[in-house]
C-alpha cells in the first residue's frame, strides 16, 4: 500500500473552504480512480499547515494518477492561499485501527529520520514497542506508519477520539516518543497535531 500526501500552507480564515472543496468535489473523483483506497485531510487552524493524504493499493497505481491530480493540487492550494504544495511519495508501512473515527477526531504527527539501511528494524520496534504502548493512551483510535526508503525519513500519525484525549495525554506521548526514537536510532524531525477534517480511508490491517 502507498500514499501520497500534499502539504498546503494555507491562510486559516480559507481553511474550511478548502476542506469543504475536498470533500464534496475533489474525493468523489479521486475515490473513482483505479487502485485508491482512500482520502484524508488534517489541519492546524493556528497555523494554517494542512495535509491532504490519498492511499493506493500500489505504487504504480499512485503513479499512474499524479499528472491528472497536479492541478487539481495547485488549484486547491491557490484557493487557499498557500503557494505551491508539498507533495510527498511513501509506502504505507503500518496501519492499525482500534476502531474507526468519529467527528472531533484529532491526529499528532510526528516525522522522523533513520539511517535508510536501519528503517526495516525501526519499522519493526514501530510495531512491537510503540504500538503497544501507544494503545494505552486516552482515547487511542489508530496509528499509521508512512516510510520513504530511499531517505530514510517516516511520519507516524496517531488518531485520537478528541481533542480533550490528546491534550491529556501530551507529555505521556512524548516521553514515549523519546524512547522509541532513541531505541530505533531515529531523529524526530518535527511533532505537530491536527483536526482530522475528512477521513475517508479504507486501507486494511497492516501490522
Amino acid at each position: 500500500m502507498y500514499a501520497r500526501s500534499t502539504t498546503i500552507n494555507a491562510k486559516p480564515g480559507s481553511i474550511d473552504a478548502g476542506i469543504a472543496q475536498l470533500r464534496d468535489e475533489v474525493m468523489p473523483m479521486i475515490l473513482d480512480m483505479d487502485g485508491c483506497i482512500g482520502l484524508s485531510m488534517l489541519a492546524d487552524r493556528e497555523s494554517g499547515r494542512c495535509i491532504a493524504t490519498s492511499a493506493w493499493q500500489s505504487e504504480e497505481a499512485m503513479r499512474a494518477t499524479d499528472e491528472a491530480l497536479r492541478p487539481i493540487r495547485d488549484r486547491i492550494a491557490d484557493m487557499m492561499g498557500g503557494g505551491t504544495p508539498t507533495v510527498e511519495e511513501w509506502e504505507i508501512a503500518v496501519l492499525h485501527r482500534d476502531h474507526r473515527s468519529s467527528a472531533g477526531a484529532c491526529v499528532r504527527a510526528t516525522w522522523v529520520k533513520v539511517d535508510p539501511a536501519n528503517l526495516d528494524r525501526s519499522i519493526d520496534v514501530y510495531k512491537l514497542a510503540s504500538l503497544p504502548r501507544l494503545e494505552d493512551l486516552a482515547g487511542f483510535c489508530s496509528a499509521s506508519l508512512l516510510v520513504d526508503r530511499a531517505s530514510g525519513r517516516a511520519v507516524s500519525s496517531v488518531t485520537y477520539d478528541s481533542q480533550e484525549a490528546m491534550d491529556s495525554n501530551r507529555d505521556a506521548a512524548a516521553s514515549m516518543r523519546s524512547a522509541t526514537a532513541k531505541e530505533a536510532g531515529a531523529e524526530v524531525l518535527d511533532v505537530c497535531e491536527f483536526e482530522l477534517a475528512i477521513a475517508h480511508l479504507r486501507v486494511p490491517e497492516l501490522t
